[in-house]
């Protein structure tokens, strides 16, 4: 058979893998159904965790304590920070009865693991219902607490939302950010409602503190520097017992990255995380990365030479319609419509940004979680 006829049916038959991600699992994107209501408005207790944040949390700690909540309690975690966070967080806690501060110092055996700083938070809350969020992010309304609590019930012991970053004006990098958020949202939301649940973020999740000990909290990973959000979820995390939660007041926001080089480590230590997922999972989310990375490689290919090429350009404009059918379902879903008009280039590019963070982590692999 010649090259490109091989190349042509190989690319028709990852055209196929695309469309199936797309139809079949992508598709999956919706809040969980019918909650429990056994569980009304059960005490919860905010974890944050900081590390070197005093102007984040003096900018974004008042949209916690000003939450619409009956009963919670804000753990604020110092991890050994070396600027005023401490000092913030103890000023916080002058003016909140509802405020508990945990100050962690360096521990040798645990040097510059979050999964330290936060077990010890986890153990010094006083509720049973922990929600996490990080320093640099504010919920989007005084409804957070209560939208995430409202998915605990007596099943469901881990609730998964959406955290999202800050929109800035003319900025590409802000919309690849943004891009690659939305993107790993649809992929954790859709999975959770196969039956594969397999990460979610610490900027907005939640589970109980006797699903934490029950797992013997982050001991089978704690040698892992990152991974306190995605890999504990990927350990513990089933079916029965996870929820979606993607009402609009559920959202929190971040401050994003502002050069793409200190994005570029923070998706260096992520990758390097999501290569302890399980079997399965990795096999699901490499399959579709590779699925791209071909699906573009070999369509330039088979158009310069100019094979089938009316036939290639119909099949890259199917999925693109396929496409973008799933990415306008879920932007609306997460108020992230902007992007879509970049989809291609975001695409291309977040393939040479995880191609080049591949190649790079295989030579040096970040250690320390800031």
């Amino acid at each position: 058979m010649p090259i490109l006829d091989f190349v042509f049916y190989a690319f028709i038959a990852i055209v196929c893998i695309q469309v199936i991600y797309y139809i079949i699992f992508f598709t999956q994107f919706k809040d969980s159904y019918s909650l429990d209501t056994s569980i009304d408005y059960p005490p919860i207790s905010v974890i944050i965790c900081a590390k070197n944040e005093a102007e984040n949390l003096k900018a974004f700690l008042p949209s916690i304590t000003n939450q619409n909540y009956p009963n919670f309690q804000i753990v604020l975690i110092n991890d050994a920070s070396y600027d005023d966070t401490l000092e913030i967080m103890e000023e916080f806690a002058m003016q909140n009865t509802n405020i508990k501060v945990v100050n962690v110092k360096n521990n040798e055996a645990f040097w510059a693991n979050k999964k330290y700083a936060l077990t010890l938070g986890i153990k010094a809350a006083k509720y049973n219902h922990l929600l996490f969020t990080d320093a640099d992010c504010k919920p989007i309304s005084e409804h957070w607490i209560t939208e995430m609590s409202s998915y605990f019930s007596n099943n469901k012991s881990i609730v998964l939302g959406y955290g999202g970053y800050k929109k800035v004006k003319k900025s590409l990098l802000n919309k690849l950010i943004r891009f690659e958020t939305v993107l790993t949202a649809i992929q954790y939301v859709s999975y959770t409602h196969l039956g594969i649940p397999y990460m979610g973020v610490g900027r907005n999740l939640a589970y109980t503190k006797e699903k934490f000990f029950e797992a013997n909290g982050f001991m089978q990973h704690m040698h892992i520097r990152s991974g306190d959000d995605d890999l504990f979820v990927n350990q513990v995390a089933n079916l029965k017992n996870t929820a979606i939660c993607l009402n609009p007041n559920s959202f929190t926001e971040s401050v994003p990255k502002k050069t793409l080089g200190s994005w570029l480590v923070q998706k260096k230590r992520h990758i390097t995380t999501a290569s302890h997922y399980k079997s399965k999972h990795k096999i699901l989310l490499g399959l579709y990365f590779i699925s791209q990375f071909l699906f573009f490689t070999l369509a330039v290919l088979l158009l310069i030479f100019q094979f089938q090429w009316k036939l290639i350009l119909g099949l890259i404009a199917f999925r693109l319609v396929i496409q973008t059918i799933t990415y306008i379902k879920a932007t609306r879903k997460l108020n992230e419509q902007d992007i879509i008009p970049f989809i291609p280039f975001l695409e291309l590019f977040l393939i040479a940004v995880q191609l080049s963070i591949f190649i790079s982590n295989l030579i040096s692999k970040p250690k320390h979680w800031k």
